[in-house]
């Protein structure tokens, strides 16, 4: 890809993110979401394999039914209220209609199936901008208008989520479809409290967002696409197989490292809503999630091949390292100690 198509297709992500962020009026939401899509096509498409083109039509087709759904949730509310703010949408269909279109933007089960195999056909770099940047726009709009939702269809919707991101992730080899499943997983867990406390989701969706940073970057310096490959990067970057372990233990929610507290904050929050017996579910579910990040730990750290490689030397195809890593992997184990604040400001 030519250094100004590049630059194009980022410039436009960047737009397209914005204008959704900041839109009152739905046609402008959907505006921004568009740009962002057909940005972030050529990107996906990038390798010229099969398998790319495979998931970049994929993401086109789920992402075009989507936006149309959301632009037909929109002019029914038009329709029977007058209002285009995003923040009045008090049709009951229209509320459904919007759920659905941005749970498939999302991911969310039991609209999650164009997600894992996207990320598959994706290089690791784009699949970090699927996990991240693409999730902020649709977020935003579920935070809009999260007070006109339905919380039973959101609350089903969130523990099949975790369960199926938990469950779904047990029997991978390939570290994009772990990473998906675990992104299905974190976002059945912001969704689940957004109606309660829309602050919480936020705090869970940049927790997330720096977790999955770190570990794509990590990934994508140690050329990391698969289990047996993780397994034998121990000899390439040592340190940074060290650093991806607690990175990948703070996605699990272990304390006392920073994916714990929004894990924590989130069950605390549904107790105070009277609803234990939802945290309970969510906590035990996630401890299907918790093995296969043990599993990615131990491969990452605790396992050495039984026999040495006869490939090229690990040493002479070493990437430099990105500048980013270090400080994003420490912000993503250490940040507990700042609970404290954080709960005085929410």
């Amino acid at each position: 890809m030519s250094p100004l198509t590049k630059l194009i297709s980022i410039t436009s992500l960047l737009l397209g993110t914005t204008i959704t962020v900041t839109s009152n009026h739905w046609m402008m939401a959907w505006t921004g979401l568009e740009i962002n899509t057909l940005a972030i096509i050529p990107l996906i498409s990038k390798p010229h394999h099969p398998r790319a083109i495979e998931a970049a039509t994929k993401y086109f087709l789920v992402q075009a039914a989507a936006s149309a759904l959301l632009l037909f949730s929109s002019m029914i509310n038009a329709q029977s209220t007058g209002q285009w703010d995003i923040t009045q949408l008090t049709h009951p269909p229209s509320q459904l209609l919007l759920t659905t279109a941005i749970a498939t933007k999302l991911g969310l089960t039991p609209f999650h199936f164009w997600f894992p195999e996207v990320l598959q056909g994706s290089s690791l770099i784009t699949a970090l901008l699927l996990s991240t940047a693409m999730k902020l726009p649709p977020t935003s709009l579920l935070l809009l208008t999260s007070h006109s939702l339905n919380p039973t269809l959101l609350i089903t919707m969130s523990i099949m989520s975790i369960a199926l991101g938990g469950w779904m992730g047990l029997n991978q080899t390939q570290t994009r479809k772990i990473m998906a499943f675990s992104s299905i997983s974190h976002l059945g867990w912001m969704t689940i409290i957004i109606i309660y406390n829309p602050k919480l989701t936020l705090l869970a969706f940049l927790i997330y967002t720096l977790m999955t940073t770190s570990i794509f970057l990590t990934m994508n310096t140690t050329n990391t696409l698969k289990l047996p490959t993780l397994m034998s990067s121990w000899t390439k970057a040592p340190t940074l197989n060290t650093t991806l372990m607690l990175t990948l233990l703070s996605l699990a929610g272990l304390p006392p490292l920073t994916g714990f507290l929004p894990k924590w904050l989130i069950i605390q929050e549904l107790t105070k809503q009277e609803m234990t017996t939802t945290a309970t579910i969510i906590s035990m579910l996630s401890l299907l999630g918790l093995f296969f990040y043990l599993r990615l730990a131990y491969c990452s750290t605790i396992t050495l091949p039984p026999n040495p490689s006869n490939k090229m030397k690990q040493w002479s195809t070493k990437k430099p390292t990105n500048i980013l890593t270090p400080m994003l992997t420490s912000m993503s184990t250490l940040l507990l100690p700042l609970s404290p604040m954080i709960l005085t400001t929410t």
